[in-house]
């Protein structure tokens, strides 16, 4: 289990003893380092299982292990557990940088590195210059980010964050999604979202959750198949050149849906250098090229399991 952050083993709960299972024999993992995306629909379970890996609730069955460490206790796991619940409330007499440090005072911070440590982190989430304003006086958005900051304070290995961008304009949610995107392989970001585009953009690995039950898991690219999944939007379709298509690349298979060809590599095909191939030829046949995506996309392939599953 120390390879990964998070270790789910056959984890099963239930709220009443009479009542349905909020998660049922749930297994996945968490690589170490890695942004994770952890997706599912309402009552998934989703809310169920950061509230056991932070200790909130107690599994009926299974394991679940943090940091090849065992379940969380807080009394030998102070500062290794960052979390950010979807409503989180805030003390609006304080101000960002007196909460940061607090929490780091609690986890055994000297007050000196107790305040440095708030700076950093208030720097990430963009409120350096807001730092000494009563978080009263503070737009939904930013309180947000106050929260997000909460859970990174103190640089815990593992953070687990729901809905971090929720409430946030365009352009904070893309300054706060870059600045996570940089913690990448300093901390563990486990980040449960419905926003899959933003995950997608953000996530290395990912973790689908349906009715209480894992659906898949896996690298992001490997579960998006943008690594062997092509699809070419073009004009004037009756003009793609399939024969000469398959014949030029015959190890890929290659279908027109409407106005969308649709190239399959093999597994260990390379969709770069087929791709100049594909543009030759369209371009040859006189086919202009509309939009190209690799893979199905995040949201699609949910969707798609979803409804399979």
């Amino acid at each position: 289990m120390s390879g990964h952050a998070l270790t789910f083993e056959g984890v099963s709960k239930r709220y009443t003893s009479r009542g349905p299972l909020a998660l049922d024999d749930v297994s996945f993992h968490v690589p170490r380092g890695s942004i994770t995306g952890f997706v599912g629909h309402n009552g998934a379970g989703k809310t169920t299982a950061f509230s056991l890996v932070a200790g909130f609730l107690r599994p009926d069955a299974g394991v679940v292990d943090i940091l090849g460490r065992g379940g969380f206790d807080p009394y030998v796991m102070k500062g290794v557990l960052g979390v950010l619940p979807q409503d989180a409330e805030l003390p609006d007499r304080h101000t960002p940088r007196e909460l940061l440090r607090h929490l780091c005072r609690l986890q055994g911070w000297t007050a000196g590195d107790a305040a440095t440590e708030a700076d950093r982190v208030l720097d990430i989430v963009r409120l350096t210059d807001r730092r000494d304003a009563r978080i009263h006086t503070f737009s939904h958005g930013m309180r947000r980010r106050v929260a997000v900051a909460s859970a990174l304070v103190g640089a815990p290995p593992l953070v687990l964050l729901d809905e971090p961008l929720s409430g946030l304009d365009p352009v904070q949610q893309h300054a706060l999604r870059d600045a996570l995107a940089q913690l990448r392989g300093q901390q563990t970001l486990v980040i449960s979202s419905h926003d899959l585009d933003d995950l997608e953009r953000i996530s290395d690995w990912v973790v689908m959750l349906k009715q209480g039950r894992c659906l898949r898991q896996g690298p992001i690219a490997e579960v998006t198949g943008s690594k062997h999944l092509c699809s070419w939007r073009v004009s004037s379709p009756e003009r793609v050149p399939l024969t000469e298509l398959a014949s030029r690349l015959p190890e890929h298979r290659f279908s027109l849906r409407d106005d969308v060809l649709l190239e399959e590599a093999p597994s260990d095909g390379d969709l770069d250098q087929s791709s100049v191939v594909v543009m030759g030829l369209l371009s040859a046949s006189s086919v202009p090229l509309r939009a190209v995506r690799r893979g199905v996309g995040l949201e699609q392939r949910f969707l798609d399991d979803v409804r399979e599953g």
